[in-house]
């Protein structure tokens, strides 16, 4: 660094970037890892060049020193370019971005081993029932006391006792152990015409190292991964790194398995359900260059990959790609981004692109390559859609007799079925017939949803539970609360109603909370020990069931509510997705669509097949609109536990609103979910031309303005959630 100063952007979330002296004899350099003094504090930061980061000029006599630097590689420039750059556009502080590249303490930790613990063979002579399970269950696994305890489902002091008995012993683990290579060479796929015309297509574009977006277009079951991982394999011959995005963790496990049988060892893999020693020597086999393969959720995308030479999004329309918290990105643009500043190929692989990616294709933006039939002798599904008004389902009831039906005969086949709601729980809402009381959260503007498996209410918004009632709270009345509406719970208890014999499956975010829960689910469906599976959105992407022959749509219409822009949209990949689960194998596939709207547009696209037509209808209807990608949105978020604060500053936040031609400012009103997690919402819309640059004035506009500190004020640009 020039002089004896340095330029320090610090995990503060205020403060953010400061001038720091650098000691006599201390080297440092952009992009390193240092920690520095503010107050009587100490905080982590990393320096930045000069010129990239304004402040205040701060005289020589007021510096303070770095106190030390980090030994671990420094934050690639890229990296630091693309913080800046997600910092400007999506309007946070560089510090809160800054904070996803250092997300561990892994860089600042000297210690390269921990203590873990493995059964010894041994039985300890006073064996008791939990003792003996803990040990059946833990097999050859090791872990931490916690880990093993959770494994076997047993208090932390029963593992204690068996490691003072010699059942249980210490093992030393390097945390630094190397990871094994993946090989190119281990298992090359037989691949169709189209696909090998794509794979050599992508595997041109990663030997070129120049940045290149695609758009890998392909039906459900058309090979996208078998594509894409030839891609992979060419970067791993060119030792480059390769960073594959998927929207959830529950697929992280069988995506490992697919992995390992393509490259011969699974990659590393990065998402909140590591655990500190995991995520430690994940973070510094990245940054050293060593881990080639990182298969992560979103926030794997911020790692400091020094050598980075190819990026994949995977399921590339999922919403679950934008943050809706913290930094409001979206990891698809912003990985898009980051090839860009890495100058290296990315690939969106969907099989229900976003209208904004299409748009970017017709741009000349992205290069499209389409995968227009299944791999192999599997066929698409034939889709029917039941309409409920003419074939209800039996009172009491949520399934209609051709698809109970159906169902009946796939289980007579010895086949699998899937039954799609997008509901957890049992009911949506509980209620008094006596006096028509309707439980509702204490802290959000949102019904407590009924957990029967649980014997709880619970809101999916902040997460409050309470037991399930036996009385009615006001009339105190019993035997009077009425579940309202069906959850996947109660399409569960109506299939073993209807079907005593079937063993069925509830596959939701409560019971696939881990990638070891997803691949135990995976498990007993390729063994045949599930005959039906009742299940949310998070069964509609990645998985492959070849038995599974029977897909029902209980309710199509649940998505198309509440005026979102993208309602139509969403509705049509998530339908499509899970639609694509049925007839994966050599054995057709039948998917009904029960909805009260069968001549709806979204209904018609989905019953035809016509893609392509309900694409440009809604493409069409954007245009018109001025929406998403023809023009900007931004929401303005403000929110306190004072309401009559929130809605003094939205209101000050809405008068001081610039007046310009090519802006429109809507609000404020009170936001759809008024209350969230105890806090008073109101929202403002922000509407501008696609050219105009939204983000200066926005930040000029309410940088300009002082509201109470008991008030928070938060932006979405380009946001996908409306609530």
């Amino acid at each position: 660094m020039p002089g004896n100063r340095a330029r320090v952007l610090v995990l503060h979330p205020v403060l953010g970037i400061l001038d720091y002296r650098v000691p006599h004899g201390m080297a440092v350099e952009p992009g390193a890892i240092v920690v520095v003094p503010i107050g009587p504090r100490q905080y982590a930061g990393v320096v930045w060049e000069p010129e990239r980061l304004a402040t205040e000029e701060v005289g020589d006599n007021r510096l303070r020193n770095i106190l030390a630097v980090a030994d671990a590689p420094p934050i690639p420039a890229p990296v630091r370019r693309l913080i800046e750059w997600t910092a400007d556009y999506y309007l946070s502080p560089p510090s809160a971005v800054l904070a996803m590249a250092l997300r561990t303490s892994a860089a600042f930790e000297s210690a390269p081993t921990i203590v873990e613990y493995r059964a010894t063979g041994q039985v300890p002579d006073r064996l008791t029932p939990q003792r003996a399970q803990a040990l059946e269950r833990i097999g050859e696994r090791q872990g931490l006391v916690r880990e093993l305890a959770t494994i076997a489902e047993v208090s932390d002091a029963v593992i204690r006792g068996l490691v003072k008995t010699g059942a249980i012993e210490a093992v030393v683990v390097d945390t630094d152990t190397p990871y094994p290579l993946p090989d190119p060479d281990f298992g090359p796929p037989d691949l169709g015409a189209d696909q090998a015309h794509a794979a050599s297509v992508l595997r041109h574009a990663v030997g070129a190292e120049a940045f290149q977006p695609f758009l890998l277009d392909g039906v459900t079951g058309s090979g996208k991964t078998e594509v894409y991982f030839e891609a992979v394999a060419a970067a791993l011959a060119a030792g480059r790194q390769i960073l594959v995005l998927l929207p959830e963790i529950a697929l992280t496990e069988p995506f490992l398995t697919r992995f390992a049988k393509r490259f011969g060892c699974e990659p590393v893999a990065w998402h909140s359900g590591l655990r500190t020693s995991q995520r430690r020597r994940a973070w510094r086999a990245i940054a050293r260059g060593e881990a080639m393969v990182t298969v992560g959720a979103r926030s794997a995308l911020f790692l400091p990959y020094p050598n980075l030479g190819l990026i994949v999004v995977d399921e590339a329309h999922e919403t679950s790609f934008k943050q809706e918290d913290g930094v409001h990105y979206h990891a698809r643009d912003v990985a898009v981004m980051r090839g860009k500043f890495e100058e290296c190929p990315v690939i969106l692989a969907s099989a229900t692109p976003a209208i904004e990616t299409h748009h970017q294709v017709a741009m000349g933006r992205y290069e499209e390559l389409k995968l227009p039939g299944r791999y192999g002798a599997a066929e698409l599904p034939h889709i029917e859609a039941i309409d409920l008004i003419r074939e209800p389902p039996e009172r009491g009831r949520w399934l209609s007799p051709r698809l109970v039906k159906a169902l009946e005969e796939t289980l007579a086949r010895g086949e699998q079925s899937l039954l799609f709601l997008n509901r957890r729980g049992y009911a949506p809402l509980t209620l008094c017939r006596n006096c028509g009381h309707r439980f509702q959260c204490p802290n959000c503007t949102a019904w407590m949803v009924e957990h029967r498996l649980l014997r709880r209410l619970s809101c999916h918004h902040c997460g409050h539970t309470v037991p399930a009632p036996s009385m009615c709270p006001e009339c105190k009345s019993e035997d009077t609360l009425v579940a309202c509406g069906p959850g996947v719970e109660r399409i569960a208890d109506e299939v073993a109603a209807l079907f005593p014999d079937a063993h069925t499956a509830i596959v939701t975010s409560d019971t696939l909370w881990s990638p070891a829960k997803a691949a135990e689910f995976v498990a007993r469906m390729e063994h045949g020990a599930i005959d039906i599976v009742v299940g949310t959105q998070l069964v509609t992407k990645g998985y492959h069931f070849p038995n599974l022959t029977l897909v029902g749509v209980v309710d199509a219409d649940l998505g198309l509510d509440g005026g979102d822009l993208r309602a139509s949209e969403r509705t049509f990949q998530q339908i499509m997705q899970v639609s694509g689960r049925a007839g994966r194998g050599e054995k057709p596939g039948t998917v009904y669509i029960q909805t009260h709207a069968p001549e709806a547009r979204v209904m018609q696209a989905l019953v035809s097949g016509d893609t392509e037509a309900f694409y440009a209808a809604e493409t069409e209807a954007r245009r018109d609109a001025e929406a998403p990608p023809f023009g900007r949105y931004a929401a303005i978020i403000v929110s306190s536990e004072d309401k009559a604060a929130a809605e003094e500053t939205a209101r000050m936040i809405g008068r001081a609103a610039p007046q310009l031609a090519e802006m429109h400012v809507y609000g404020p009103a009170p936001a759809p979910l008024a209350m969230l997690r105890g806090r008073h919402r109101f929202r403002l819309l922000v509407h501008a031309r696609r050219s105009f640059d939204v983000q200066d004035v926005i930040r000029e506009w309410l940088g300009a303005l002082n509201w109470s500190a008991r008030v928070r004020v938060a932006v979405d640009v380009d946001p996908y959630s409306f609530v």
